[in-house]
């Protein structure tokens, strides 16, 4: 989402909330980074920002700096935790990654006196750039993270019951993972990879993707899948319901035979291919959404109405801006 705002001409700061092994700033797709080591001057530094973005744990400090110096803010919503929407409250703009997440947001804010409603929100579903991630299909039956919420048991289920698979397990980034039982000879797990080796490491290995997920509120690595024709089979969460659409293969995750089936059905190539034809049909139509544009467009009339309201200059629209973002 930064990339884009990056290409335009805009100038973006990352500031990390959190530790971690590298120290020094460093920039990646046009995007500057300030590691947390090197970020003890965030609240100085946000004074030159036209634009202040935040997600998460890190809102109501960010909101807090934007309002004490008259700077807009905005607020990304990755779910539709009452924590989210209430740290959101009065934000500028609010984003959301989903359409389900905006109704929920809604019906959140209806009890809200106007004062706090956030002045505009807009929709941008996570993006995934199709050709970072096409690949040819694998042989495997895949699930990334295996963690118990993400259907780490269900999963080592499935493989004790269908040995005509071969199943790929790959570590999560967060949760206690769950390992598979002994003395089943068609599974392995591999540590996770970063985003950028997904392609070679995952989906180069997979002619299935298995989302049995307690919680999504879009279901990214589905979608990726996709971009290679990957059938995706996934527990009907509101957000892999929408992102997968008519191209999702659903079964409910307390429903063991339901899975067994459904990707025992996939073994055939034909009915794989037309589920592979559906995914990449899909992929196309995500990837040539608007919800890029539309973001850009906020961001910028943001930007531009901050420069206006603080120093008296009326910037156009591709005017470079000052986006941090923590």
């Amino acid at each position: 989402m930064l990339r884009p705002l990056a290409e335009r001409g805009h100038r973006v700061t990352v500031w990390l909330s959190h530790p971690g092994s590298i120290e020094k700033s460093y920039d990646i797709d046009g995007v500057r980074v300030v590691p947390y080591q090197d970020g003890v001057d965030f609240a100085s530094a946000v004074q030159r920002a036209d634009v202040l973005l935040s997600h998460f744990e890190n809102v109501p400090i960010v909101a807090g700096l934007a309002r004490a110096r008259r700077i807009p803010v905005v607020v990304i919503c990755h779910d539709n935790f009452a924590t989210s929407f209430h740290n959101a409250a009065g934000a500028d703009l609010v984003v959301y990654n989903s359409e389900w997440i905006r109704r929920d947001g809604e019906i959140f804010y209806a009890r809200y006196p106007a004062e706090f409603l956030p002045g505009r929100t807009v929709v941008v579903r996570p993006p995934v750039v199709a050709e970072d991630y096409r690949t040819e299909p694998g042989d495997r039956a895949t699930l990334v993270n295996l963690n118990s919420d993400k259907g780490g048991e269900l999963f080592w289920q499935i493989a004790a019951w269908t040995p005509e698979w071969r199943f790929l397990g790959v570590r999560g980034a967060y949760g206690q993972q769950i390992m598979p039982p002994p003395r089943l000879p068609n599974c392995e797990v591999v540590d996770g990879v970063p985003g950028s080796e997904m392609r070679t490491h995952v989906y180069a290995r997979s002619r299935v993707m298995l989302m049995p997920s307690l919680y999504e509120s879009w279901g990214r690595v589905a979608v990726e899948a996709f971009a290679s024709g990957i059938p995706v089979i996934a527990h009907p969460t509101p957000g892999l319901v929408e992102s997968l659409g008519d191209a999702g293969i659903f079964a409910y995750r307390d429903d063991v035979n339901a899975w067994i089936h459904a990707l025992m059905a996939l073994k055939d190539p034909k009915h794989w291919a037309r589920a592979s034809r559906r995914a990449k049909t899909r992929s196309d139509w995500l990837t040539k959404n608007s919800d890029l544009d539309v973001w850009c467009d906020a961001i910028e009339s943001l930007g531009n109405t901050r420069r206006r309201t603080s120093f008296s200059v009326a910037g156009s629209d591709r005017s470079p801006i000052r986006l941090s973002a923590r």
